[in-house]
Order: structure tokens, then C-alpha cells, then sequence
């Protein structure tokens, strides 16, 4: 025998035996691998399911972070626009009030200098006033020795008395 050209026994064997082998891995074998090939498939395009979701998903956090993100800017800005304008009024009312406060010891003052003036000049009076009837009791008192001196006293003052009673109907005239 030949090792390159087999006798005709030889394949009989060979393919019987292949076709037992065949059989066996049809009815055993096959189902088997194919069964893994299919839950290999399913578990494939389980995952890519759940990868497409999972990115869907995060497509949508990102955006919803995005939108999160808009907000709060927003907001900040939103915020610093309001502590801005808060401050400002603030200091805008501590002004006005340093100024309300400021103008009313100024006329406080203002008064009270009015009122020490009024008080000085009242003061000033009674002392003028005092010193005229102390001077006005020494020239009367030189005057009035004499019988002649209250004589020429009484004459001038009736002449002023009647020249002050003329005077204002003068000035009305004009």
C-alpha cells in the first residue's frame, strides 16, 4: 500500500467514521457552539443597548449640567447685579442721612448762635440801659442843683418832647 493512494476499504472507514463524527457533532456539538455564538450575539447587542442608552443618558446629564451650569451664571450674575444695586442704595441712604443729620446740627447751631446772640444784645441793653439812667441820675443831679438848671432842663426837654412829635409827621410827608 501506497501512503498516496488509499485503498478503497481505508476511505470507507475514514468516511464512515467522519460521518459518525459529524453526526455526533451535529446533534451535540453544533447546538451547543451555535448556542453560545447566539447568547454571545444577544450579550453584544445587550451591551451596545445599554452603551447607546448610557450614552443617551449622558447626553442628557451633559446637558442638563450645561443647563444647570446657564442657570446658576445666571443666577450669579443675577445676584451680583442685586448686591450692587443694594450697596448703592445703602450707601446712597447713609449719605442722604450723614446729609439730613449734617444740615440739622447746622441749624441747630445756627440757632442756638441766634438764641447766645439775643441773649448778648438783651444783655447789652439792660447794661446800656442801666448805664444811660446812671448817667442820665449824675447829669440830673448837676443840673437840678440849681433852680436855673431845672428850669433850662424842664424848657429843652418840652422842645425835644414837641420837636419828636413833629419829627415823625415829617418823615410820614415825605
Amino acid at each position: 500500500m501506497s501512503l498516496l493512494t488509499p485503498d478503497l476499504g481505508l476511505l470507507f472507514w475514514m468516511l464512515l467514521s467522519f460521518l459518525i463524527v459529524f453526526g455526533a457533532l451535529a446533534k451535540f456539538g453544533f447546538p451547543i457552539i451555535t448556542g453560545m455564538v447566539d447568547k454571545r450575539r444577544q450579550h453584544i447587542s445587550e451591551a451596545l443597548r445599554a452603551a447607546d442608552e448610557a450614552r443617551a443618558r449622558l447626553d442628557g446629564v451633559e446637558e442638563e449640567a450645561r443647563k444647570m451650569m446657564e442657570e446658576a451664571t445666571k443666577r450669579s450674575s443675577e445676584i451680583m447685579a442685586t448686591a450692587v444695586s443694594d450697596s448703592q442704595r445703602i450707601v446712597t441712604a447713609a449719605h442722604e442721612r450723614a446729609e439730613a443729620e449734617s444740615a440739622a446740627r447746622v441749624e441747630a447751631a445756627r440757632r442756638q448762635i441766634e438764641i447766645e446772640k439775643e441773649k448778648a444784645l438783651g444783655q447789652m441793653r439792660s447794661e446800656v440801659a442801666m448805664l444811660s439812667v446812671d448817667i442820665a441820675e449824675k447829669v440830673m443831679r448837676t443840673h437840678l442843683d440849681s433852680e436855673a438848671g431845672e428850669r433850662e432842663l424842664i424848657a429843652r426837654l418840652l422842645d425835644e418832647a414837641q420837636n419828636n412829635t413833629n419829627a415823625p409827621a415829617k418823615e410820614g410827608e415825605r
